[in-house]
């Protein structure tokens, strides 16, 4: 089963695992294989005039890796940091990124007939960054493609080439 989405195709030739996170009350999916690590929030090195959502940089075994609030970067409204926020360590094609999350679910596999086309809205998120939805009995999952989310040019992230 295909799903397109303005051009986009999740050919989904069979199950695919998610790790699912929460944003408030809304729950994501992102691709589990692109997950390096998950680690418990702490604050990050701030970096003079970067976009308010990257909250700085941290040292990551020799490795600088951007920090990514994806609270701010979806316009949600600001979170306390506490016990269950954690940062999830991203390997990106051309870097390590590090998004911070209210918490994290569970990794989840969904097969073909559980994704659906996402709706054409108004979003905070480039519409092209949402691969589709993802239903689980009662739950809605918004999956992300978060290698597209990363690479956005409004991230104000550098890839590793420049």
């Amino acid at each position: 089963m295909n799903v397109v989405d303005k051009g986009v195709e999740i050919v989904a030739a069979g199950a695919k695992e998610y790790l699912t996170f929460r944003l408030g009350q809304e729950e994501y999916g992102i691709d589990i294989l692109k997950v390096q690590e998950i680690r418990g929030y702490e604050a990050p090195t701030r970096i003079a005039h970067a976009p308010a959502f990257i909250k700085g940089v941290i040292n990551l075994r020799g490795t600088i890796v951007p920090i990514v609030d994806m609270r701010l970067r979806f316009d949600c409204e600001q979170a306390e940091y506490n016990s269950f926020t954690v940062v999830i360590i991203l390997n990106l094609r051309e870097r390590v990124v590090g998004i911070v999350v209210d918490s994290v679910s569970d990794v989840m596999e969904l097969a073909p007939e559980q994704l659906r086309a996402a709706p054409e809205l108004e979003s905070s998120i480039d519409a092209q960054c949402i691969r589709g939805l993802g239903s689980v009995g009662e739950r809605m999952l918004i999956l992300l493609d978060i290698e597209r989310l990363m690479s956005g040019v409004d991230m104000g992230l550098a890839t590793a080439a420049s």
